[in-house]
């Protein structure tokens, strides 16, 4: 099994006639993805030839939705566009959208979050600034790539696309129920929580991988989550022992303010509750692999 996303995803991409759009796109089909539409009010009513499939073009996403049933779409589009693009999506009610966008300024992110949430958040969003997510063997709807691991019974959720990567990379001879890339911004949509409570209720999934890092509190809340909610062995990593106090670190959302946020005050709280954590990614993925092997 999988969470959020399966081989019956029936997935759209809003901005596929642009580069970045057009390039995972063809990635995301050769990796076995059911694309069934691309969205661009200029070019409504055409069809792109993707490597051989024929992608038809919509005006809308509630259009694209009518028309093929979809129900994912993964966003490509220039961050001065992208509230546009994901209210348009809550507005069509799709069910998940994956906003793969750098760069969306925190209030225009706070703003579709909330509008969501007005809306009796029907639509899951992942992102923004994020790897999107993949179910291997099933789907991928964003930038992971599809060949570095397999399916298998680990679930991962992580705020780094890279360090996404290299766990699944260093585990994939176990393999992947899911893997979700949530981002670093300040505000994003689905959470390590969200994440840790669909794991806990996919059969499939025995452990789960979270990786988190510096700034705001997000890994002491999920600690705190698990505590009192996850029965299955959860193996974590926070990146940036070595940041310096005070300096914002690559993700928006990654600065240190006195022992607030600091690596080390996450990775006391996750062990408080359970957590087995990593110094470095592949210690990670060893512990994982003990918890496996047992």
């Amino acid at each position: 099994m999988a969470i959020f996303l399966t081989k019956d995803s029936k997935v759209i991409v809003q901005g596929m006639t642009g580069s970045e759009g057009m390039k995972h796109t063809r990635r995301m089909l050769a990796s076995g993805t059911q694309i069934v539409g691309g969205v661009n009010p200029r070019k409504a009513g055409t069809t792109v030839d993707v490597d051989g499939t024929e992608v038809p073009v919509f005006g809308s996403v509630a259009e694209a939705i009518k028309e093929t049933g979809a129900d994912v779409t993964v966003i490509f589009v220039p961050p001065k566009f992208t509230k546009d693009a994901v209210v348009e999506a809550i507005d069509a009610e799709i069910g998940l959208a994956v906003v793969i966008t750098e760069g969306v300024p925190v209030h225009d992110s706070a703003a579709f979050w909330a509008y969501a949430g007005t809306k009796g958040n029907k639509t899951r969003i992942i992102g923004p600034n994020c790897p999107g997510l993949i179910s291997p063997g099933q789907s991928n709807a964003g930038i992971i790539p599809a060949d570095i691991t397999t399916t298998g019974p680990i679930g991962l959720v992580s705020k780094s696309g890279t360090l996404t990567y290299q766990l699944m990379y260093e585990l994939r001879d176990l393999g992947f129920s899911s893997a979700v890339g949530i981002g670093g911004d300040p505000v994003i949509g689905t959470t390590h929580i969200d994440a840790l409570a669909a794991f806990e209720a996919d059969p499939e999934t025995k452990i789960i991988v979270m990786i988190g890092e510096i700034g705001g509190d997000a890994e002491e809340r999920a600690a705190a989550y698990i505590a009192e909610h996850v029965t299955k062995p959860v193996v974590g990593y926070v990146a940036g022992f070595t940041a310096p106090e005070g300096k914002t670190m690559g993700h928006a959302g990654a600065i240190v303010s006195g022992s607030s946020g600091t690596a080390q005050a996450k990775k006391e709280a996750l062990e408080a509750a359970g957590v087995k954590v990593g110094k470095t990614p592949s210690e990670t993925a060893r512990l994982a692999r003990e918890l496996i092997a047992k």
